[in-house]
């Protein structure tokens, strides 16, 4: 076993070795512009984007003329929230959305607030789950758009999206859903679910950063967005640029290997965390699961260690790479939006570390983490007066 061991997946995963032999020739010898069509260089390149565009359609129930390339799942949430905003002002301005999602779409949200639209956010219950009868009734004649992530990156809850989806299409209104945390490890229907726009990125699935995707349905109804990004009219007309090939061959190479192997990956991964869930719960008391047990992404585990500070336990276990939340607001002194709307006091809030298993953590690895982790929590908790004045009984997981 090598040290340090990562289990920050929710962060971003290491890049399969078979998505990196892919994008290679990509680099040196099929270095070609996709958008050269006179010779046989471009002609290499556009065939290898179109056949990651069909891989990554295929992943998620979609067509590969559905598919716009991306720099990642930001972008696409930029452009799929403004563009459906922008394009329909004059049939509505109101916005739907949970309190919990990812600062992508509430940082987008805001913005629109400040440029005259009304956004609704939606509470969770204690487990971190929207309630579709909440959407239904925040529906007006002004809504037009609905956006909800299918599964948090914080907690790894999965909400009931295509129930979602069916509410937003027998309104009238479009659907959309950041599925960067689900699109690779839980099977995602774009069609059975009533997805009309749907984000996602190759990072979060072994392939390489700075490239992503966002589905943009084409019938029933036929979704068209403007372009947030102007000149020379790629990907449709709606993201100009010079595409990404190497990244977009990788992202292919990605979602073909989650394809093939994306049941059996989270049975494994699933198999994994439980065991390391059940040996910290055996080890420790005072210990709270975050997030619905059961709707939840196979790989995530979210605990509270009550009276033990996280970035405390994070020094105690530095050979293990783990995090507090999510890594794009780790950096600030905000306690956890997500478990803030869950209801979770501050202290606990303060204790609570993210897990996130991957494709090549093993067992052993499982095994040492949730050692390190008891002992460094029986450690910090032999120093704090507040938990020796607590009277702790064994209470674990609720």
């Amino acid at each position: 076993m090598k040290l340090p061991i990562y289990m920050d997946h929710h962060a971003t995963t290491p890049v399969d070795p078979r998505v990196f032999e892919a994008m290679t020739p990509y680099f040196l010898q099929k270095f070609g512009n996709a958008a050269s069509r006179k010779h046989s260089f471009g002609w290499e390149a556009e065939a290898a984007v179109e056949l990651a565009r069909k891989q990554a359609a295929q992943l998620i129930g979609a067509r590969p003329k559905e598919i716009i390339f991306t720099s990642g799942a930001t972008e696409s949430d930029n452009l799929a929230i403004r563009g459906v905003a922008e394009l329909h002002h004059e049939r509505g301005n109101h916005i739907i959305t949970v309190a919990t999602e990812h600062n992508a779409v509430l940082d987008t949200c805001k913005r629109l607030e400040r440029s005259g639209c009304r956004v609704t956010y939606l509470p969770v219950d204690r487990n971190g789950l929207v309630d579709p009868d909440d959407v239904r009734r925040a529906i007006s004649a002004q809504t037009v758009l609905i956006t909800v992530m299918f599964a948090n990156n914080e907690i790894g809850t999965i909400h009931p999206v295509a129930e979602i989806g069916r509410l937003a299409r027998e309104n009238g209104v479009l659907f959309h859903t950041d599925a960067t945390q689900a699109v690779g490890h839980v099977p995602v229907d774009v069609e059975k679910m009533n997805i009309d726009l749907l984000s996602f990125t190759a990072h979060k699935m072994y392939g390489p950063k700075g490239i992503g995707g966002l589905y943009i349905r084409r019938k029933n109804p036929r979704v068209a967005l403007p372009p947030m990004i102007e000149g020379g009219g790629h990907e449709r007309g709606m993201r100009s640029g010079t595409l990404n090939v190497p990244g977009i061959v990788g992202l292919g190479e990605a979602c073909r290997i989650c394809a093939g192997q994306m049941d059996a990956e989270s049975e494994r991964l699933r198999k994994l965390r439980d065991r390391l869930k059940n040996g910290i719960l055996a080890g420790l008391d005072e210990v709270y699961l975050n997030g619905d047990e059961t709707k939840r992404l196979p790989h995530n585990l979210n605990l509270s260690f009550a009276c033990v500070e996280a970035e405390s336990l994070l020094m105690g276990v530095h050979d293990v790479a783990l995090s507090t939340g999510s890594a794009c607001t780790s950096a600030a002194v905000e306690p956890s939006h997500v478990l803030k709307a869950l209801g979770i006091s501050e202290e606990l809030i303060q204790s609570s570390i993210r897990f996130g298993l991957g494709r090549f953590n093993t067992e052993e690895e499982v095994d040492y983490v949730k050692d390190r982790v008891v002992e460094a929590v029986n450690r910090l908790r032999e120093l704090s007066p507040l938990y020796h004045g607590s009277g702790s009984g064994k209470r674990t997981g609720g």
